[in-house]
């Protein structure tokens, strides 16, 4: 599929491991250079500024999406091709998941994790067919992917739904996977319930 804008997940915080700054960056500049919007929560610190600062200095149009209570100097990027300021945080997610026709999640916190099992949510149960992607920075989500094939293995998340989640190493890797996207058919259970509300 083609895909002409990227949300990105990430953390606020810059983390100790030097190898996913540089990754974050590497994926702005990526997206800037295959003329990929980027579409994120608008920060100028941690992770989030560095992928957006990986577009930025490559000529990418990067889009922010940030609640009001969060427009603080220190905070908001104010270089980007355009800031969007809403009331919520759920009003944020939902606008950077209407501005975007993927995901991609980097190394980061809760925020990260709820921005993240809410979209590959969304895509079970069909309200999406957008690639989710995840880049798994030095082994960053071993844990968490263990902990998935653990759901599946203990009977409460289906393999195929599991499959949802497309993880690489590399940007390029994980930016191939996303581009050769094929979505999953509704399941029959949700279709025939979705038939009886009609």
């Amino acid at each position: 599929m083609k895909l002409t804008s990227i949300c990105v997940y990430c953390g606020s915080s810059s983390g100790i491991d030097p190898e996913i700054i540089h990754q974050a960056e590497l994926l702005g500049k990526t997206l800037a250079q295959k003329e990929i919007t980027l579409v994120y929560g608008a920060a100028k610190i941690g992770i989030m500024g560095a992928v957006a600062q990986g577009a930025l200095d490559h000529n990418g149009k990067v889009i922010g999406v940030i609640p009001k209570f969060l427009q603080i100097k220190e905070v908001v990027h104010t270089g980007l091709t355009e800031l969007i300021v809403n009331e919520t945080m759920s009003e944020r997610k939902l606008k950077l998941q209407e501005l975007s026709d993927g995901f991609i999640t980097l190394p980061g916190g809760f925020g990260t994790m709820e921005e993240l099992f809410e979209v590959l949510t969304w895509s079970q149960l069909a309200l999406h067919q957008k690639p989710v992607g995840m880049l798994n920075v030095n082994g960053f989500y071993d844990d968490l992917l263990k902990a998935l094939k653990n759901m599946v293995d203990k009977g409460f998340l289906k393999q195929e739904n599991l499959e949802i989640l497309l993880v690489d190493t590399t940007v390029d890797g994980l930016l191939e996977q996303m581009n050769n996207f094929k979505p999953q058919a509704m399941p029959k259970w949700l279709k025939a319930s979705l038939d009886v509300k009609k």
